[in-house]
């Protein structure tokens, strides 16, 4: 048997990439029944009856449901600096649900040649200082910077409808020719142009351009381990009074005190704030 990726499905058709080369395949009946295999999984193959067959779907590293891919080596949260306006809330919050499944969260500021340098500064500030990487992006900007970090990896995209998250890859391999479109400026926001999930080969690396979208579910999320998946928080979880602290109105909370001397972002903690009092109402609802 030989190792290989599944990069797109359609139908019970797997396309796999294996030996540098791409091959349509069929899964065995047993597997549509148990653990059904889905873009990025690593599978093991054979050639039987003049076809390629997948036999096994190997460990998963990480999942996402929405888009639904395995393997991801981290997440591009694309977000415009104009036309939409950046939002500091929405970046957050996909910050927070990415990080509930251990995956590193990367920012990506689309169309940032549109606004001042003092501007761009301000929100790479806000995030580069905190320990995040962060990319800027524009037509008249170089896609070196974005390449490299693409390279050797597998990427998903996140972000709302029109913030150029095609637009991006395009840039960056025009033979890709995504379907973009431009913003409805009647309704402030783009229509969804990516119509199924694919790993597309892109800079030396591996890329799912996925449906956006305009909102979060955060409806099945646990407020405890959402309290102890988000990355600013990281270096003084364990360190509060009480074991179980959410890092709300405990007192001896290392988190808020942390907060209050400016070492951990007060834009992310009032985000997490808001995130937790959904949850909550959400629950009680």
């Amino acid at each position: 048997m030989k190792k290989a990726r599944i990069t797109r499905i359609v139908s019970n058709h797997y396309t796999i990439y294996m030996d540098g080369e791409f091959h349509v395949a069929k899964a065995m009946g047993k597997l549509r029944l148990g653990q059904k295999p889905i873009v990025g999984d690593n599978v093991h193959v054979e050639f039987l009856e003049e076809q390629w067959v997948i036999q096994e779907v190997l460990e998963r590293e990480n999942h996402l449901i929405r888009p639904l891919v395995a393997n991801i080596d981290q997440t591009l949260i694309v977000m415009s600096a104009k036309e939409p306006d950046f939002s500091y809330t929405l970046v957050d919050r996909l910050i927070f649900l990415i990080s509930l499944e251990g995956i590193k969260s990367v920012i990506v500021i689309s169309k940032a040649d549109l606004i001042t340098k003092e501007a761009q500064n301000e929100i790479i500030q806000e995030y580069q200082t905190r320990g995040y990487q962060v990319v800027l992006t524009g037509q008249n900007l170089p896609t070196d910077p974005l390449e490299n970090i693409l390279k050797d990896k597998l990427s998903v995209l996140a972000g709302q409808s029109g913030v150029g998250k095609s637009s991006i890859l395009n840039r960056i391999n025009g033979e890709l020719q995504l379907n973009t479109q431009a913003i409805s400026k009647a309704l402030g926001r783009g229509r969804h142009t990516t119509r199924h999930n694919q790993l597309y080969e892109i800079a030396g690396g591996w890329i799912a351009d996925t449906p956006g979208f305009s909102s979060l579910d955060f409806s099945q999320v646990d407020v405890q381990m959402l309290a102890e998946s988000i990355p600013d928080f990281a270096p003084y979880i364990g360190q509060c009074k009480y074991r179980n602290c959410l890092h709300l109105k405990e007192p001896g909370c290392k988190i808020k005190e942390a907060v209050e001397n400016d070492a951990v972002s007060k834009i992310r903690y009032t985000n997490y704030v808001d995130v937790v009092k959904l949850i909550k109402e959400d629950t009680r609802g």
